[in-house]
């Protein structure tokens, strides 16, 4: 494609708005409120965000996960043996990124990871489909693989289990991440877009504020 048409790419966003008198004093409530509006307008995937996390090249390397709790953090599960695991593990600090174009809303998060109980894993590993929990088990996650027929095969030598005598994978399992920074970002016309960041001060208390688009 040539610069110019991608140049010339641009959507002027009119859909709504933002004001620090309409943020809630709280981001999670603040969260809660977009994500469930994001359920009604019925965006595809509406828990779906990038994740980043920085390996020991020190480069950036992000993807998208999937959130599968909100209480006081972020909770997403994963093999801890995946790319993502091993950068967590050395560097617990990560970035995440909520978009719902369909609303022209994105969240930006900024937080610690850390990894929740066996407890929690369990509970939510066993409440999967069975398929999903024998992919689990199957896919040796982000290491190299000969190709779709190794992988298929370990898939289908698993079926002689039953969800009575499955176990859940030492290395598979969940994390929350606690955020220090969270931003609300809402599309407007003439890229002057409403930005309302929340930073979480040393008094365990939020403070809001707007940012320039």
């Amino acid at each position: 494609m040539e610069n110019e048409k991608l140049q010339a790419l641009r959507e002027d966003y009119m859909m709504a708005s933002f004001d620090e008198k309409d943020a809630q004093q709280d981001p999670f409530v603040q969260f809660s409120k977009w994500i469930t509006q994001a359920l009604s307008a019925e965006v595809p995937e509406p828990n779906a965000f990038n994740l980043a996390t920085i390996g020991p090249d020190g480069f950036p390397d992000v993807r998208t996960v999937l959130l599968k709790g909100l209480d006081d953090g972020f909770v997403f599960y994963t093999n801890y043996h995946s790319t993502k695991g091993r950068h967590i593990e050395q560097n617990p600090y990560v970035s995440a990124n909520f978009l719902w174009l369909a609303l022209e809303r994105q969240v930006r998060i900024k937080g610690t990871v850390t990894p929740l109980t066996e407890a929690e894993n369990d509970a939510y590993f066993y409440s999967r489909p069975f398929e999903s929990q024998l992919g689990a088990i199957a896919s040796p996650q982000s290491q190299r693989i000969k190709d779709r027929d190794a992988l298929e095969k370990a898939f289908k030598d698993l079926q002689s289990l039953t969800p009575e005598t499955i176990k859940r994978p030492s290395h598979w399992g969940g994390y929350r991440i606690i955020p220090h920074a969270m931003e609300f970002w809402q599309g407007r016309s003439s890229r002057l877009h409403d930005r309302i960041a929340y930073r979480l001060e040393s008094s365990g208390n939020w403070q809001h504020y707007r940012l320039a688009p």
